[in-house]
């Protein structure tokens, strides 16, 4: 008798699986064509305005500068990942063994029960961890770097770093996973939906919606509170609002909200 599917798993249909694939894909090849027209019109002069490549070419030319310290970089990594690969095997072989390497303790990445009781993503856990340490420990060691280039080299690699991380990408992290079985892969193609919705917005780059363009209106539900701008300049607006109540005080109280860019925050209802 085959298997029956689990207790409140989602099966999905097939047919309209495909059409959502479909429609994607299709969508997709078109964006893909609009930007490939604009990259090759557009002037290409100028692909790194910050000098991102040149810092690291910098930052790469001092490593070099003393190959010994490349080495002795290389050879700490290997001994990691050879305790690692013990650790794993033992692990693997149903014996408990302490961690090679632990996140921090504010780092909710690896929060999953997974990270901790699977030989597999907590192997993948220990090596991203080790990697990371391994990168960040060898930039910081660059001697020669102007402040400027330092801080520009230090910045771009934990954005390399955390954008590599596994809880990143769909098949390594345990809670992608999990949902992907419960819901049939639907949430694969909403995700989907949601890329290629972000870079339609962006006419071919990411535009990522926070929010729902549709959610407020002015005069409805923000910006209803009764009052008039008494004062502009082309820095700011003041606003004053008018009374709720028969009796006011004499001096006026001004508030100074956070420069968000966000016009009447203090008037969301």
């Amino acid at each position: 008798m085959a298997d029956q599917p689990e207790t409140g798993a989602t099966i999905p249909d097939p047919v309209e699986t495909a059409k959502s694939l479909a429609n994607v894909a299709e969508r997709s090849q078109k964006l893909l064509a609009d930007f490939l027209q604009k990259q090759a019109a557009g002037d290409q002069s100028d692909m790194d305005p910050l000098k991102v490549g040149q810092a690291f070419l910098d930052m790469t030319a001092r490593m070099m500068a003393d190959p010994s310290k490349v080495f002795e970089a290389q050879m700490a990594l290997w001994q990691d990942y050879m305790r690692l690969w013990q650790s794993t095997a033992q692990k693997f072989a149903g014996n408990n063994t302490a961690p090679v390497i632990e996140p921090d303790p504010g780092d909710r990445r690896f929060k999953a029960e997974e990270w901790q009781t699977n030989a597999l993503f907590d192997y993948l856990k220990q090596s991203y961890l080790l990697t990371a340490r391994w990168m960040q420990s060898t930039i910081d060691e660059v001697d020669g770097l102007d402040e400027t280039t330092a801080k520009k080299v230090d910045f771009y690699t934990r954005q390399f770093i955390d954008a590599m991380a596994p809880t990143n990408f769909a098949m390594t992290n345990p809670d992608v996973v999990k949902a992907t079985l419960e819901s049939g892969g639907e949430n694969l193609i909403n995700g989907l939906e949601n890329l290629i919705e972000d870079l339609e917005r962006g006419k071919g780059r990411l535009n990522i919606r926070m929010t729902d363009p549709d959610a407020f209106q002015v005069g409805g539900n923000i910006a209803v509170t009764p009052g008039k701008v008494v004062f502009q300049t082309d820095l700011m607006q003041l606003i004053q609002y008018s009374p709720t109540t028969e009796e006011v005080m004499r001096r006026p109280l001004l508030i100074i909200p956070p420069w968000i860019n966000k016009f009447y925050i203090l008037d969301l209802r």
